[in-house]
């Protein structure tokens, strides 16, 4: 039984993915320990059911990192760029798993979608590759939205616009979101409730209240969310691109495997939006051949257990395309799946995926269940 040492496992995506690992009987497949950046000796919450010690280890105790045979950590890039080079220099040859941005694009480097890319997931384990990376959100959605396509290498170019969720950001990011948008209600709460108020009267007042939000209440996002979106996400490339954009591009390639033979040419728009959780995409894909509408669904619904198509009718599309129905769901919803007018080899759709689930903790889960679960299986 291998022995599994969890980091920043109270973080949003480690909660999460805690939550998942219970849910699906995880922890009966290896011992594990939990370690802990500021509460070593702590006992770790009894909720938890699992085999090991109920003790807080310290997350930078070398040695005892270097007694597991996995370790999954969700502390971020910096911890990472900390701690494993470190555990190599002294000769660790365990399993790194990891939720950051951190390794992603080194060339050792498997980044996780499962069932997606599980044959180069088990090709990488096979040839005595160690590290395996959580992709981004916003991709690993798209790509499980899209996975009957790709796998059927149908895919010529992709575009996607993004309409990315503040918890993309980080509990932080939601916090304040709501903070905002509690502050605007407060502001306008009087005039609501007035049958003969005027609504330029309640617009003004909002945009004044929005306009004046002060730096602490903007201290996440650097300007308003609440009733607004930003047209950028992630750090400045100094090319025209955003980091997040240039991830989309780089990172679906690497996830398919893709050769320059075999590249798709990906576009991404990544824009912020004032929703708490999931993230939606519009999606431009140019097909490799003609296909009719309904032998695209058809594709679509088939690949896995997860992608649901959606009609491409008012009413489905208002039920089950939105982030309400998608949240805290492993569901990925695609619909308004039609042809477009300027070049009918080109589709256009709308897909949503939990960020939080298929874009972070479910792809790292299924990896840990992969290492400690011989029987664990491939179309599962």
């Amino acid at each position: 039984m291998k022995r599994v040492g969890l980091v920043g496992w109270r973080g949003m995506v480690g909660s999460v993915l805690i939550q998942r690992m219970l849910q699906e009987g995880d922890f009966n497949f290896f011992e594990t320990r939990f370690f802990s950046t500021s509460n070593a000796g702590d006992k770790v919450p009894e909720k938890i059911k699992f085999k090991g010690s109920l003790i807080l280890a310290d997350a930078f105790d070398e040695s005892a990192l270097a007694d597991c045979d996995v370790i999954l950590t969700c502390q971020g890039s910096e911890y990472s760029r900390k701690m494993f080079p470190i555990l190599r220099s002294k000769g660790w040859s365990g399993f790194w798993i990891d939720a950051s941005r951190e390794f992603r694009m080194e060339e050792e480097t498997t980044i996780v979608l499962d069932p997606l890319n599980r044959s180069s997931i088990d090709s990488a384990i096979k040839t005595g590759r160690k590290i395996f990376c959580g992709g981004n959100c916003t991709v690993s959605c798209l790509l499980m939205a899209i996975h009957g396509l790709v796998k059927n290498k149908l895919v010529e170019c992709v575009s996607s616009t993004t309409y990315q969720a503040a918890s993309g950001g980080g509990a932080k990011h939601m916090k304040e979101l709501l903070t905002q948008t509690g502050k605007i209600y407060k502001r306008v709460d009087s005039l609501l409730s007035q049958d003969n108020s005027h609504i330029l009267d309640i617009d003004s007042k909002v945009l004044d209240t929005q306009k004046n939000f002060s730096a602490n209440e903007t201290h996440c996002f650097k300007v308003p969310l609440a009733g607004s979106l930003i047209p950028w996400i992630d750090q400045d490339r100094n090319d025209g691109w955003s980091l997040e954009e240039w991830k989309g591009d780089v990172e679906l390639n690497k996830i398919l495997g893709s050769d320059k033979k075999e590249k798709v040419k990906v576009d991404f728009t990544c824009v912020r939006v004032g929703v708490m959780r999931c993230h939606s995409q519009s999606v431009i894909l140019k097909l490799k051949q003609k296909l009719d509408i309904e032998d695209v669904e058809k594709i679509l619904d088939e690949a896995n257990p997860w992608v649901e198509v959606v009609p491409n009718k008012k009413a489905d599309s208002e039920q089950s395309l939105s982030p309400l129905y998608t949240s805290g769901t492993l569901k990925i919803p695609i619909g308004r799946v039609r042809r477009m007018n300027y070049d009918d080899s080109c589709i256009s759709a709308f897909t949503i995926g939990d960020q939080l689930l298929w874009g972070a903790a479910e792809p790292l889960r299924r990896m840990l269940r992969i290492l400690a679960d011989e029987n664990f299986p491939k179309d599962a």
